[in-house]
């Protein structure tokens, strides 16, 4: 099977079902990574994997039923039973409440029958060298470095019985390292997110984590209040990344998120910040794109498997301070009676500011500038509240130089209330969510700066 193209089990799966309706997504990865600590590459490896989807659907007198089976490392004498479980499930539930008709009309992709694109070991030529030299300035400058770098590449192939054959290539690479003093009281992270590795330098980071050790230095002890406050774009990003997992149209019109308006219906139209801020998705993003289509290989709040190959456009949520957009499938549209905004593959905050988080710490007079944040749960649905943790550096700015760390927080805020509150807004730049990058790596952000950021209570971690 692993020598069998994936277009042709696609093709073969929609052959062997006798279901009403199919859907069959090949999945088909690949990654190669690297991993070291004490400025010395400890593990690499590479691997590859397929994984196989098929969603039937069944027609009944009350209406459609759907069954969904995914199994990996599907061999050809597994085929068939795969279809048939995917037929027996839709057969044993009830009508989806989500069905629809299957999707119609999408021009096939024209590398369909393509060979899978993959990657390898080779995508860190130019990397390992300036890994290697960084851990060299790192050893001299009486440091340590400590990180990953993980690169992937999934060609996603969807074929249904409606004729749709569609196929997406995703690159997805993630650096991060982590500088820590010898005697580990001093630690220091950053991170990115790149295509391909061409446009990341580990000797450009080491720099910047030397300078925050540097900043460590000095300790200044504070306790827990609101302090004006630089996110910088990572920890912008995990929060309106959450923010937007939390944008189902239809949650909001039943009552149950912060979008839900009052007395009835959504907060759409509302002014949500006083900046000029700009929150969109557009799967043609330069360095940020992501599938044209629908790929859905379950139903939920913001996803329909019926909804599988339907066109995803460019789409504001946020256009001007205002809320503009919530997530809807198919159902959730008509259901709400909002427009079909299918959810996203990339998330990008335009906020009109041209400085950078350097120039916004020169700016500073008094102040305290994050590095990241990490722990994010979730309080009240109600309000977004969520709650989290302070990481790898937590400093203080005085008249627009910082001059120490100072101790961990927790934090207890509210996206959505922190967009009301923000009072400027850097660059935007593409970055990598700390907290959220194992799940969602395509972002771009700009710092913001919270005259009152909420620190509620001290946090003796690192």
């Amino acid at each position: 099977m692993s020598r069998t193209k994936p277009h042709e089990i696609v093709e073969r799966a929609l052959e062997l079902s006798t279901a009403d309706g199919c859907v069959v997504i090949a999945d088909e990865e690949s990654s190669a990574n690297l991993r070291w600590a004490g400025n010395a590459l400890t593990t690499n490896g590479v691997t590859r994997g397929r994984t196989l989807t098929v969603i039937a659907t069944v027609d009944g007198k009350e209406g459609t039923a759907s069954g969904v089976v995914s199994r990996s490392a599907v061999t050809a004498a597994d085929l068939e039973p795969l279809v048939r479980a995917a037929e027996a499930a839709a057969r044993g539930a009830g009508p989806a409440e989500d069905a629809q008709p299957l999707v119609t009309g999408t021009p096939a992709s024209p590398d369909f029958t393509d060979a899978p694109a993959e990657t390898s070991s080779a995508v860190f030529a130019d990397f390992a060298p300036a890994l290697g030299e960084a851990f060299a300035r790192a050893r001299a400058g009486g440091r340590e470095l400590y990180g990953f770098a993980n690169h992937e590449l999934v060609t996603t192939y969807v074929g249904t019985s409606t004729g749709l054959r569609l196929r997406h290539d995703q690159p997805n690479g993630t650096l991060e390292l982590n500088a820590k003093s010898p005697d580990r009281s001093r630690s220091a992270w950053a991170g990115r997110a790149t295509r391909d590795f061409k446009d990341v330098d580990p000797t450009v980071l080491d720099a910047e984590l030397a300078v925050r050790l540097g900043w460590a230095e000095r300790k200044v002890e504070l306790p827990a209040g609101r302090y004006e406050t630089l996110l910088p774009p990572t920890a912008v990003a995990d929060l309106l990344i959450y923010q937007m997992w939390s944008a189902a149209a239809r949650d909001a019109v039943e009552g149950r998120t912060v979008f839900s308006k009052p007395g009835g219906g959504t907060r759409i139209g509302e002014e949500l910040s006083r900046l000029p801020l700009t929150l969109r998705s557009d799967p043609h993003a330069p360095g940020l794109e992501s599938a044209p289509f629908v790929i859905a290989h379950s139903s939920g709040d913001d996803a329909s498997v019926f909804d599988n190959g339907l066109p995803v456009p460019a789409t504001e949520w946020i256009s001007g301070g205002e809320l503009a957009r919530l997530t809807t499938t198919r159902h959730s549209a008509d259901l709400t009676g909002l427009p079909l905004s299918p959810s996203f593959g990339n998330l990008i905050l335009d906020g009109g500011g041209d400085k950078s988080l350097e120039e916004m710490v020169a700016g500073t007079e008094r102040g305290l500038l994050l590095t990241c944040l990490w722990y994010i749960r979730e309080v009240d649905p109600a309000t977004l509240l969520l709650t989290g943790l302070t990481r790898d550096g937590v400093y203080l700015v005085e008249n627009g130089q910082v001059t120490g760390e100072v101790n961990n927080f927790r934090f207890n805020e509210s996206p959505v209330d922190l967009l009301s509150r923000a009072s400027e807004a850097g660059r935007t730049e593409k970055t990598l969510p700390r907290e959220w990058g194992d799940w969602f790596t395509r972002a771009a952000m700009p710092a913001l700066r919270i005259p009152d950021f909420n620190m509620s209570s001290v946090s003796k971690g690192v």
